[in-house]
């Protein structure tokens, strides 16, 4: 059985389980997760998920609505693809109930023959989509399983056994993912010498692998240990949460408006009916609050 965060959400009750990857698995997804929300018909509970890497999300009920940035919410199809973010996803979630599998740029780089800077702050229908083919099997079998850890095992195997035809690890990018998990490299040219890659290699590796610029992927990760400090204890100041690697907390202000779309103080005085229960559910499953700050092979 997986760690379980139970909140309830105004009229909503909502249930986030967290089940660990076998280790076959562990270099290439995060967790294995599950979203339960029981709502009266018409009753949403809204919540700001903060930016991370790839998921995939099998969703049987309503259909939440959900955007990136400042899109226009959308109703999110019944096998969703959601690409690395690097703004916060809004969502407005009723009656429903998801399976979720985390993908690292490891993951994403071996199993899908798709950049990934394609779906970059984007998610898009999986069953449209040629790169994800080869799960659509996987989105049947599950609309039939009331079994939360049943759910789990079968994703697991599923995706485990894409492995086997899949091509060899890319071993550039997982010293890449090692070097941005590691707070030690502030500046692109520092990553770049520590890979022994060329400025120019790095910035394609990460447009690749990863989504995004390198420069901003540093950004990204810096301020994710921060938001994770606060996520995992709201009763502190921000000043407390900070990385060290910020010089000041305007500049932390600046980056949270760049991505989580608002001040560090709105955000705090948000209701978190999903998320909140969810971080700390996920630490205490994979041992971070954030997909993002995953350590590789965890």
């Amino acid at each position: 059985m997986g760690n379980e965060g139970d909140q309830q959400g105004g009229q909503a009750r909502v249930v986030t389980r967290f089940f660990p990857v076998s280790a076959a698995l562990r270099p290439y997804a995060s967790t294995i997760y599950s979203l339960e929300v029981d709502a009266p018909p018409g009753v949403r509970v809204e919540d700001h998920l903060h930016p991370e890497w790839a998921n995939l999300r099998f969703i049987d009920g309503e259909a939440p609505l959900a955007a990136i940035g400042d899109a226009v919410p959308v109703p999110v199809p019944p096998f969703v693809v959601a690409g690395p973010t690097s703004h916060a996803t809004r969502f407005a979630a009723g009656a429903m109930r998801a399976w979720g599998i985390g993908i690292l740029p490891m993951g994403w780089a071996r199993l899908f023959a798709v950049p990934a800077e394609e779906l970059a702050d984007r998610f898009c229908d999986g069953r449209r989509h040629p790169a994800f083919a080869a799960i659509a099997p996987l989105a049947d079998a599950l609309a039939g399983i009331d079994d939360f850890a049943a759910a789990a095992r079968l994703i697991d195997k599923h995706f485990a056994a894409l492995l086997y035809e899949a091509p060899e690890d890319d071993g550039a990018v997982l010293a890449a993912y090692r070097a941005l998990v590691d707070d030690e490299w502030v500046s692109v040219a520092e990553l770049a010498a520590a890979l022994d890659l060329s400025v120019r290699s790095v910035e394609r590796l990460c447009h690749r692998a990863f989504g995004f610029a390198p420069k901003l992927l540093l950004r990204r990760q810096r301020f994710l240990r921060s938001l994770a400090r606060f996520i995992l204890d709201p009763s502190m100041a921000w000043v407390d949460a900070l990385d060290h690697r910020y010089y000041d907390q305007s500049q932390f202000t600046h980056d949270f408006h760049r991505f989580m779309g608002m001040s560090p103080r709105a955000y705090a005085a948000l209701p978190k009916p999903i998320l909140a229960a969810a971080a700390r559910a996920r630490a205490a499953a994979a041992g971070e609050a954030v997909q993002g700050l995953h350590k590789p092979g965890a």
